[in-house]
């Protein structure tokens, strides 16, 4: 049944590669393996920052409720958990590897040296804290504990705020999701709701990546006049 899933998953893709953002298909498909499986990606892995997390957990509650993704919502809010705190551990080993090498690295569509900057500053200001607060936006979701890594945060210090993070994060998106999956008119619209998410979680970080970006040009611009 799950190798079948996961060809049909596939056959869609290949159809409209855009599906690999709609959650719900997602889920659907590829059920609670594939979700852990790309909560992780996002937590840990840079250049899958742009996978759609708080989507996916808020819509694996709605799943939940409706009988769509068949387990306990205990287990999809563990599971869930496990995954983000094993993605942040991955991308703080790869922090503490890659270190400097990182702001050297060329960029590319999957990465961009912004996106180390605005997780830096992020921590600068928040501290350990900023992988709690981090976790509900997108791209500093990714880049803070990889940033963490790089400045070489204590692991012990680590490690509880991001368990606290994963905690703080998936269970209301889940328990959200699940409370809200029994309403017929969450079900009926739950592709728009989705979309309504997408935009409130990441709306303030792109206009922030584009101020940044204007603001660092600026900053090279008087750089290279002097």
């Amino acid at each position: 049944m799950l190798l079948l899933d996961i060809i049909n998953f596939f056959e869609e893709i290949l159809k409209d590669p855009g599906a690999i953002f709609n959650p719900e298909m997602l889920i659907k498909y590829g059920g609670l393996l594939l979700l852990f499986l790309m909560v992780f990606a996002e937590t840990g892995i840079f250049f899958c920052f742009f996978f759609p997390g708080d989507s996916l957990v808020f819509t694996a509650g709605v799943l939940t409720a409706t009988g769509d993704l068949q387990r306990n919502v205990y287990i999809v809010c563990t599971t869930l958990i496990v995954a983000a705190i094993l993605g942040n551990l991955v991308g703080y080993w790869f922090g503490r590897q890659a270190g400097p090498m990182l702001f050297r690295r060329k960029e590319s569509i999957f990465f961009k040296h912004e996106y180390l900057i605005m997780a830096d500053k992020f921590y600068a200001k928040y501290g350990a804290m900023a992988l709690i607060l981090g976790r509900f936006l997108p791209v500093i979701r990714t880049f803070a504990p990889i940033m963490a890594g790089v400045i070489r945060v204590d692991l012990r210090k680590f490690v509880f705020f991001t368990v606290v993070g994963a905690i703080v994060w998936v269970v209301p998106l889940v328990t959200a999701g699940y409370l809200l999956g029994t309403q017929p008119i969450v079900r009926e619209n739950l592709e728009y709701i989705i979309i309504g998410m997408v935009i409130v979680f990441t709306g303030p970080i792109i206009l922030k990546f584009i101020r940044e970006s204007k603001k660092l040009k600026v900053e090279e611009e008087a750089h290279k006049k002097k």
